[in-house]
């Protein structure tokens, strides 16, 4: 099976599908439908809804695992082109097909998407519900899922107003991103820390967690202009 991780690049959509298109021109049989349903999310990314869905429309989904990313990405394109209710049955039945299978990283992304399409008020219990499967799981990939996971949790509180709930989340995702590894997505986490203490009204431990991010982005010779636009309200 294709690395699908190692061909994907979310800043560069364009750039993705490319490397998909000449990875499934190599490949045969479920591996090639596969890696199709990564060129449609490519294309709903840069916004040509219609080709992906084209896409989608000519895959044989005899496969498990074909099926499931079918649902998966044919609910993702209905949600970016504005139509979450149309896409919720999709999320639904990508995460079924994907639990029946024991395909786990694939239902905790679909349940994910549940989550994300679902009406405010149902957006914490089914995140949560994600998260305990997540947690669950044995299979690392869909246990790494806690930390987008706890990220929209700290999300859907700080929408809400409850920043201490919203800490918390945020702080658990921190330690979720600090333990898999990703540096840019770990400074992101940071990044969400001191804006929740900000929320908080926690201004001098939101600049010491702002000031020491900036700090870190200067020595990897890059910036982030939300680290930025903090430190000025703090600053100010």
């Amino acid at each position: 099976m294709t690395d699908l991780a190692a061909l994907w690049d979310f800043d560069d959509p364009a750039g993705s599908e490319a490397r998909l298109r000449a990875a499934a021109d190599l490949a045969e049989g479920a591996d090639r439908l596969v890696l199709l349903t990564q060129v449609a999310r490519a294309l709903g990314l840069q916004e040509r809804y219609d080709e992906g869905h084209a896409v989608l429309d000519d895959l044989s989904v005899d496969n498990v695992e074909v099926a499931v990313r079918t649902e998966l990405e044919r609910g993702r394109l209905l949600r970016s082109a504005g139509e979450p209710e149309q896409a919720r049955p999709h999320f639904e039945a990508a995460a079924g097909g994907a639990g029946e299978a024991g395909l786990e990283a694939l239902h905790v992304d679909a349940l994910h998407m549940v989550a994300l399409v679902a009406p405010t008020e149902d957006q914490l219990r089914l995140t949560e519900e994600a998260l305990a499967v997540a947690r669950a799981a044995s299979d690392p990939v869909a246990r790494d899922w806690d930390a987008s996971l706890l990220n929209n949790l700290g999300m859907t509180y700080a929408d809400a107003g409850d920043w201490e709930s919203a800490l918390a989340r945020f702080e658990e995702a921190l330690a979720a991103r600090e333990r898999i590894g990703d540096d840019a997505r770990t400074r992101v986490a940071k990044w969400m820390v001191g804006w929740a203490l900000r929320g908080l009204g926690r201004r001098e431990d939101a600049l010491a967690v702002q000031t020491a991010l900036k700090a870190e982005l200067e020595a990897a010779g890059t910036e982030d202009p939300y680290v930025d636009e903090e430190l000025a309200l703090l600053e100010g």
